[in-house]
């Protein structure tokens, strides 16, 4: 009897390529020749949803995978569980690392990939998983394949990329840059027609019409994975495929695609998650985890802005209201959600409402060079956002860490880093893009993080160590982290509460900037409050 993944794919492909058997063949030959080869696999298959997710640039956050190594005792002590690395895989660095230029190999600045592969190893040793970024909608302009793709329309890998004679083509796709790309498609002298990008022109997007590149694209997971990568964070995944007459989003081919992409690594060996980069409302986002084969885990774009609406206005109902099922179904039991506080983005404005758009700019756009596209964001340090008050810091973390979903820590904020501007000025004349997220990019301040091990005195420190207590809470109770929260709105305090069998946890969150008292327990202005009891 056919395995079941094999069915899948057969099933699937036949969607998207009717008349393509001899490629279905080739895949299916590929992965039937590597199955026997792939012998790591995670223990626990729902990895994803325990612990913090800790997120860095590598040579921001130590330089290369050498330096790495002797920073993962720093992350075991803060408590992180799964690193999530952003990208290092072969670039031009036009784009920090999205336009990539060899799927198969790790920067040289890095140190490659046998260091890469050491350090994997001690990090498992050390309890921590690893996932990493692809990006799978575009390559860079300097990939082998566009490279042979521009110079003729008889190239092998013309097909790899997307071309039309005019610029009119797929014309209700939205600009995804604003203000910093004014069209989908660029020229090329060379054959004398246009290719369409939906990022910056340097990143050409990938043809999925085109079986040859699906095929490739789960070579690159399969090669990772045989290496002992967990999961692929996979940038753009709503794009993938393009269609006339659409906003060439969150097609159903994408789906598809997205579906054999799960049931081949599934097939090569279970425990390896896919992360749909989706930043779309929940109720499209829900789809990317199809019926638990598709994605495992997505983002939780729209709660991010809410909490620091929610800080702002004293006014948790904007949190309550957007985790609500009205906003936000419910998800299959093995899928998670990520969510987050900031991110290497921006603090991103796109889905809540005009009205509470202009507050949030009121509030957090504090320097005028923080607009990311014309106002659809603020960039920025999360220390600045909440203008370098740790209380604040410490607030929004304890709500984050009340959600039910998988919270990601961003490297730096957990020591209080600022807003890097010697690094924005360097990467905006580097780059020619007055791109304001470089303001949160910046590399990792040792400075402060000897501090927020040494100095009780510094927001460092009060920072590192406040989140630190709560991660280890969450740690051993792990158990009731599992349980489905209840979120209530008491007078400006989000009071979270967490129950299995005897055992209940309760999180007070004072998101005023009065003094109150609840259940007999006083909070300061912007205080949190944990508390176990057992009946």
């Amino acid at each position: 009897m056919k395995n079941q993944n094999l069915q899948k794919i057969e099933q699937l492909w036949y969607k998207l390529y009717p008349n393509q058997k001899e490629k279905l063949n080739e895949l299916i030959d590929f992965l039937n020749s590597k199955k026997d080869s792939i012998t790591y696999a995670p223990d626990d298959k729902l990895w994803y949803k325990k612990g913090l997710v800790y997120s860095c640039y590598v040579d921001l956050f130590a330089g290369n995978f050498q330096n790495m190594k002797n920073k993962l005792d720093y992350l075991q002590d803060l408590g992180v569980t799964i690193l999530w690395l952003l990208p290092i895989l072969e670039s031009p660095m036009k784009d920090q690392g999205f336009d990539i230029s060899d799927y198969y190999k790790v920067r040289d600045e890095l140190g490659g990939n046998e260091s890469f592969f050491e350090f994997v190893e001690l990090a498992h040793q050390k309890g921590i998983k690893i996932l990493f970024d692809v990006a799978i909608n575009h390559t860079s302009i300097e990939h082998p394949w566009f490279q042979d793709a521009k110079k003729s329309k008889n190239s092998k890998y013309r097909d790899y990329y997307i071309w039309s004679p005019t610029d009119q083509k797929y014309s209700q796709a939205r600009l995804l840059f604003k203000g910093m790309v004014n069209s989908n498609w660029t020229y090329n002298p060379e054959t004398q027609d246009y290719y369409f990008h939906r990022f910056y022109e340097i990143q050409p997007d990938l043809n999925y019409k085109n079986p040859d590149v699906l095929i490739e694209m789960i070579k690159i997971f399969a090669f990772w994975k045989e290496h002992g990568v967990d999961g692929f964070r996979m940038d753009a995944a709503p794009f993938l495929w393009k269609e006339e007459g659409t906003n060439c989003e969150n097609l159903i081919q994408t789906h598809w695609i997205l579906k054999i992409f799960r049931a081949s690594l599934d097939y090569l060996k279970e425990g390896t998650a896919l992360i749909a980069e989706a930043n779309q409302p929940p109720k499209d986002v829900v789809a990317y985890f199809g019926d638990s084969d598709e994605c495992h885990v997505a983002y939780h774009f729209p709660v991010m802005p809410k909490i620091f609406l929610s800080i702002a206005e004293e006014d948790p109902n904007y949190i309550i209201d957007t985790l609500s099922e009205k906003v936000t179904p419910p998800i299959p039991k093995d899928c998670q959600w990520f969510v987050f506080l900031r991110c290497h983005d921006e603090l991103t404005l796109e889905f809540v409402e005009p009205k509470e758009r202009e507050k949030m700019l009121k509030y957090y756009l504090l320097d005028p060079r923080w607009n990311f596209r014309e106002g659809e964001g603020i960039a920025g340090r999360l220390y600045n956002q909440m203008n370098k008050d740790y209380k604040k810091v410490l607030l929004a973390y304890s709500v984050l860490f009340s959600f039910h979903g998988t919270p990601i820590n961003y490297f730096g904020d957990e020591i209080a880093m600022e807003n890097n501007e010697e690094f924005y000025k360097k990467m905006t004349e580097l780059t020619g893009y007055k791109d304001s997220r470089y303001f949160n990019r910046g590399p990792f301040d040792e400075e402060k993080m000897h501090k927020a091990l040494t100095d009780p005195a510094s927001d460092s420190y009060k920072v590192f160590h406040g989140i630190k207590e709560m991660l280890t809470i969450k740690r051993e109770n792990e158990d009731l982290f599992t349980t489905q929260p209840t979120y209530q709105n008491i007078d400006g305090i989000f009071k979270v509460t967490r129950q299995k069998e005897n055992k209940a946890l309760t999180m007070y969150n004072n998101l005023t900037q009065e003094t109150k008292t609840i259940d007999n327990i006083t909070l300061k202005p912007y205080q949190h409050k944990w508390q176990i009891t057992k009946q």
